[in-house]
């Protein structure tokens, strides 16, 4: 089988190498299914900035066009992004965050930089305020995707607030513009990595690239 390549976008404070990618490598690699995970930490994880994560994952997408793209967490609005860029195939947003805007100056401390613990390097690492500023004025969730959407989310989510999601998913429905074949797969006893129901998120996966 020809190999068939999937756009994979990371959480925020993680990477390439993060576990969730790890373990859907292993899963996905029997079906010819084969990442393709940019390392969205530009243009450093201290200097972040949104617009060149979606520019990181435009590229990508070109360089290589995906059978699907999935974003986890904050890589959900940079698949987003990507998609309003004109890299158009199937989506699965994996714990995505939706309609959580003003929560990213909610939950920071005080001050410039503000430091945030790193799950791949474990480690504390400062990133600059301007970041939490760009993230609370993005509107790349207003309006629900021109390509059928799978969002995967965890009733239990400590970080993204599942009735935040819920409620984003339910304006996309009411909407009317909604892909034919969209779905919101709830997981009740879900947290926000979902590596626990990692079979499930591939299985996501392989419907849409088999779309």
């Amino acid at each position: 089988m020809a190999e068939r390549s999937v756009l994979y976008f990371h959480g925020f404070a993680s990477s390439p190498l993060g576990r969730k990618v790890e373990m859907l490598t292993t899963l996905l690699g029997p079906d010819s299914i084969r990442l393709n995970v940019p390392d969205l930490n530009v243009p450093s994880f201290e200097r972040l900035d949104f617009p060149a994560m979606v520019d990181e994952g435009v590229e990508a997408g070109r360089r290589t066009p995906p059978r699907a793209i999935v974003g986890s967490s904050l890589g959900a609005l940079v698949a987003l992004g990507v998609l309003q860029r004109g890299v158009r195939a199937p989506l699965v947003l994996i714990a995505p965050a939706l309609g959580v805007a003003s929560r990213w100056h909610e939950r920071i401390a005080s001050g410039d930089p503000v430091m945030v613990y790193h799950f791949v390097l474990d480690r504390e690492i400062p990133v600059h305020r301007a970041f939490f500023d760009q993230m609370a004025e993005v509107t790349v969730d207003h309006q629900p995707p021109p390509m059928p959407v799978t969002v995967i989310m965890g009733r239990l989510d400590e970080s993204v607030p599942f009735d935040r999601v819920q409620e984003v998913w339910e304006n996309w429905e009411r909407s009317g513009a909604l892909a034919p074949g969209s779905k919101f797969l709830e997981i009740p006893d879900g947290d926000h990595s979902l590596t626990s129901f990692v079979d499930i998120i591939a299985g996501e996966i392989r419907k849409a690239v088999g779309r």
